[in-house]
């Protein structure tokens, strides 16, 4: 079964307590768990985690590029910062599916700019919680397009 490494940014592991209004109730274990049985529905198999640093965060996209068939990342406020998981992701060459809870549209203009859009093939913001499934089911459809264009 193809693996997605699906990657949460600082503060996510706040998720339930941390402005409920913008972020909603869920907590990033209720988001693993919804995964973990969409991901069943797809044949995929996911490797769920969260880091509070920058660095771990580029450590496993790097380690996404030999291990995994595509990344879904919510880099959190790395998003409009980090030029070094704008290049991991980048290096990665891998499909890739940017998730924000938040419509960062929507938000203050700093949050407008997305270096991981820059590596992604698309993104989906402002779903909550069910943002992370529907990434899953684009990436498996991704997965399937790229593995049936392989040259065998």
């Amino acid at each position: 079964m193809p693996t997605v490494f699906i990657l949460n940014g600082p503060n996510l592991n706040l998720l339930g307590v941390r402005e409920p209004a913008t972020y909603g109730y869920d907590t990033l274990a209720d988001v693993e768990e919804r995964c973990l049985e969409r991901a069943k529905a797809l044949d995929l198999t996911i490797e769920f985690r969260q880091s509070n640093h920058e660095g771990q965060l580029v450590d496993w996209i790097q380690e996404a590029r030999e291990a995994a068939d595509g990344i879904i990342l919510n880099a959190g406020a790395f998003t409009h910062t980090s030029v070094a998981i704008f290049d991991a992701l980048s290096a990665a060459d891998l499909p890739i599916i940017e998730v924000h809870l938040s419509n960062i549209f929507r938000r203050e203009q700093f949050r407008h700019h997305s270096y991981v859009s820059l590596a992604a093939r698309g993104g989906i913001f402002g779903l909550g919680p069910q943002g992370y499934e529907l990434a899953l089911e684009a990436l498996a459809n991704l997965i399937e397009i790229e593995s049936s264009e392989a040259p065998r």
